[in-house]
């Protein structure tokens, strides 16, 4: 699942992307946040052609983290054509969360 990329830009990112882009805002000291790694690679492995998932630490975007008012983690965030359209805190498990997704990408 992991594939690393950089962008000049968080905004650069999500509009350059031709899915819905689902950030999870974590922290590497969160157990929550740790819960979240397979249940995310389940979810993109079902998801994977519709979706794209990215992973934002809040420690080291600290200003991403602000911008976007994530004071919970982890916290899931949906964008679609680079606006946030949904948001999800705390531990979800794959098929709730692919059930969630899907009327929404």
């Amino acid at each position: 699942m992991t594939i690393k990329k950089e962008f000049n830009s968080f905004e650069e990112m999500l509009s350059g992307s031709d899915v819905p882009v689902l950030v999870d805002f974590y922290a590497d000291w969160c157990g929550p946040c740790q819960m979240m790694v397979p249940i995310l690679e389940q979810v993109n492995s079902q998801l994977k052609d519709r979706l794209r998932i990215v992973k934002i630490d809040t420690e080291k975007y600290t200003e991403l983290a602000s911008r976007y008012g994530i004071e919970a983690l982890p916290t899931l965030v949906l964008f679609k054509q680079g606006q946030p359209v949904d948001r999800i805190e705390g531990v979800v498990q794959a098929p709730q969360l692919v059930q969630h997704l899907q009327p929404l990408i």
